[in-house]
């Protein structure tokens, strides 16, 4: 049982080890928002709103879901009983769409379970894998010389698949570079919806590189034109920003929209969206993998524990805090492994203290709503 006596929200600002470009745009700045629920006998848990600054890879964006989380989220929480964090949800289902305010509020109380319970998230949520492999994202960089030395640096720090970001200025000769240094690694693609189905053959003639997958290279919205591509390529397209929600993830199945799903946390609500998804792709034998969102260690962590679930059988960009932060807010901070692997701890709840002293020193605003 949660007695939920406040939600409150802290917005830090975490500068980027090295900015991150997408067909977006670059970012060098994180700014985070942080939720802290608080049960009526004083535990606690921690979650993280996983929008970014502007409404580039979603329709939410910082200050969206700062008004949001603040004025119409918490207070449908905050005063409010539940049976478990599984109901957190359907507390807020009045409130249309917002899924990545909803999911900060809804994985805090998650945290705040298993707290209570004595157990690690990982667990609660049912997970079987305590260790996943780990693979890394790499933006579009400033020259290809410049992108072949980091993918090196993170091959020999052990990571086991890498993504690289395309664009129509930035795929076809970029991938063959790649593959004629690196050979067979595994390599896949993401484009962030760059392309549209005028640019067949271009996406036809990447099937020669034998990538993993082709991620969201069609419009954000679109599950049709993904089946149209699917249907013309060899190479795996995995389906992004359209999978909302396990209906979503349903009726692109049935269309054959693509052949992997890119199950971000923030994206479907939670992590009871993220559970129904993963059931739903799991029966119907579609693989899953845990997206980023360029996390904090808080929302790393929760990333850690979903990525536990078996359907969830690639590696994901769940990655070391050092690839992204100078000094991160959880301690002790998420390392990988020389072998690329990431074990989920066994403390209670999310398994990382919350650096609170270095929350505050970092804070740029705060609210609390009872």
């Amino acid at each position: 049982m949660l007695n939920i006596r406040s939600t409150e929200l802290t917005e830090i600002n975490l500068p980027l080890v090295h900015f991150f470009e997408t067909s977006f745009g670059r970012t060098y700045e994180r700014r985070v928002i942080l939720v802290r629920v608080e049960d009526t006998d004083g535990a606690e848990g921690w979650g993280e709103i996983t929008c970014g600054e502007t409404p580039g890879y979603s329709d939410e964006w910082t200050d969206s879901a700062w008004a949001t989380a603040e004025q119409i989220l918490s207070p449908m929480v905050a005063g409010k009983e539940f049976e478990s964090a599984a109901d957190v949800w359907d507390a807020m289902k009045w409130a249309r769409g917002h899924r990545m305010a909803k999911a900060g509020i809804e994985t805090a109380c998650w945290d705040l379970e298993a707290k209570k319970l004595g157990v690690p998230l990982w667990r609660h949520l049912g997970g079987v894998n305590q260790t996943i492999e780990c693979g890394v994202s790499i933006g579009i960089q400033d020259s290809v010389e410049q992108l072949l030395e980091k993918i090196r640096v993170e091959l020999e720090a052990g990571y086991k698949r890498i993504k690289i970001k395309i664009s129509p200025s930035w795929d076809y000769d970029v991938i063959k570079t790649v593959r004629a240094e690196f050979g067979d690694i595994l390599l896949m693609g993401d484009a962030n919806s760059a392309y549209t189905l005028a640019d067949i053959d271009l996406l036809k003639s990447l099937d020669e590189f034998n990538l993993m997958m082709l991620e969201q290279p069609l419009p954000y919205d679109d599950i049709i034109d993904h089946a149209k591509l699917q249907a013309q390529i060899n190479t795996p397209i995995c389906l992004d920003e359209p999978i909302k929600s396990p209906e979503d993830a349903r009726k692109a199945i049935e269309l054959k929209s693509g052949k992997i799903i890119n199950l971000k946390n923030g994206r479907v609500g939670g992590h009871t969206q993220s559970k129904m998804v993963e059931q739903i792709c799991r029966k119907a034998g579609m693989p899953v993998w845990c997206g980023g969102m360029l996390e904090s260690g808080i929302g790393r962590a929760h990333n850690i524990a979903i990525s536990t679930l078996a359907g969830y059988t690639m590696p994901g960009d769940v990655s070391a805090s050092k690839r992204y932060w100078h000094e991160d807010i959880i301690e002790p901070a998420v390392e990988v492994s020389a072998n690329g692997t990431i074990t989920a701890p066994e403390a209670p709840g999310i398994g990382f203290d919350v650096r609170r002293n270095q929350v505050e020193k970092i804070s740029k605003r705060r609210v609390l709503v009872t």
